[in-house]
């Protein structure tokens, strides 16, 4: 495919409730939604990134710049025989791993229409649907979370997550427990802790735990090592896992026992691919993870969890769950036995409503210039 045109949108959508981790409270979310133009198509493709560097080094800004400045460039003038040949066209760019998979994501999208197929048959799905989960944020206390729980249980979600942080941690979860005995129950600690916690997070093993996510450093490897093999608790591990190299390392050290695909935070579905096919080669299993993506992202991450190994409930959850109206049609929505459907129309399978990601842009840039 040649590339004929690429747009930006710099958009801002508010959530219906606020999510709190240790990171911090969000209630309007921004991030850049790309458009992809080749051959009469368009496709589309999602880089969930934040104003501020907290979840991860890139920005809403920094993604602006190095997409308009290094990236797009590197789309034109050249043809593209397959999206996972982006990658290696992008190898001159160090980093920026969400700037490249919002890119990539939308000529996968392109390269599935053009085949007339879903995106998950293209990367070699074999499910129609995905069990899913849902991610509760810190709440105001044991009564409200407890509530919320509840609530997501009465709505179909079976596995919960629930984020914790020093301070809001091992009295939760028990009383979670004593509420819930046979939830599938995770936590997630968004590198809130250290090894000096080793107490505290062993002390975790007693809640009967899928696993708990990212409790060390967010760039580390060897201090998850250590502490793996003092957990009965299988360690997922989310923000360490930043590319397929990364991810082969961390298996070397048994720095965990459960990986974390996020596709934006890999560098791409070429890249989740390759970590999802290292995993399964090691019987580790796998999970996709959410950045409270809009519909266009969510869909590229269902035909990612469509693939084999992604044997664990992920956080994909319905549409409702998030937006009180979202860009995408239809919106995505919890089956009552706790999955939700792969799209199954060709490429990401939903209609982007144009008219509702212009409304939401808060700015927009069109390669080449308008």
């Amino acid at each position: 495919m040649k590339i004929e045109r690429i747009e930006q949108f710099h958009i801002a959508m508010r959530l219906k409730q606020p999510f709190e981790t240790s990171f911090g409270r969000e209630e309007l979310l921004e991030k850049i939604i790309v458009a992809v133009y080749a051959e009469g198509l368009v496709g589309y493709g999602e880089s969930p990134v934040e104003p501020l560097p907290l979840y991860s080094y890139e920005t809403v800004e920094t993604c602006w710049h190095v997409q308009r400045d290094a990236l797009i460039p590197l789309l034109f003038g050249a043809e593209i025989e397959h999206a996972s040949d982006l990658p290696t066209r992008f190898t001159p760019v160090r980093g920026h791993p969400m700037a490249k998979a919002g890119l990539e994501a939308a000529v996968w999208d392109l390269e599935a229409q053009m085949a007339g197929v879903p995106l998950a048959k293209l990367i070699g799905g074999v499910r129609t649907r995905v069990e899913v989960g849902v991610s509760i944020g810190i709440q105001g206390s044991v009564e409200e979370l407890l509530e919320r729980i509840a609530e997501y249980r009465a709505q179909g979600y079976r596995r919960i997550k629930v984020k914790i942080k020093p301070g809001w941690d091992a009295d939760v979860l028990a009383a979670v427990r004593t509420h819930y005995p046979d939830i599938p129950l995770m936590a997630d600690a968004n590198s809130a802790y250290t090894l000096d916690d080793l107490p505290l997070l062993r002390s975790l093993d007693a809640f009967d735990l899928l696993m708990i996510e990212q409790p060390l450093a967010y760039d580390d490897l060897l201090d998850h090592a250590t502490l793996q093999r003092d957990l009965l608790t299988p360690i997922c591990l989310d923000e360490s896992i930043t590319s397929p190299r990364r991810a082969r390392e961390a298996l070397a050290l048994h720095a965990c026992g459960i990986i974390n695909i996020k596709p934006p935070r890999v560098g791409g579905i070429t890249a989740a691919q390759a970590i999802h096919d290292l995993c399964n080669q090691r019987d580790v299993p796998v999970w996709c993870g959410g950045l409270l993506e809009t519909g266009i992202g969510r869909a590229a991450n269902l035909a990612v969890a469509a693939l084999p190994n992604f044997v664990l409930p992920g956080d994909i959850s319905a549409s409702d769950r998030y937006w009180e109206q979202d860009i995408v049609e239809p919106p995505f929505v919890l089956n009552a036995d706790g999955t939700m459907n792969v799209p199954q129309g060709v490429g990401l399978g939903v209609t982007v409503v144009r008219e509702r990601l212009e409304a939401a842009t808060l700015r927009r840039a069109s390669y080449p210039q308008d």
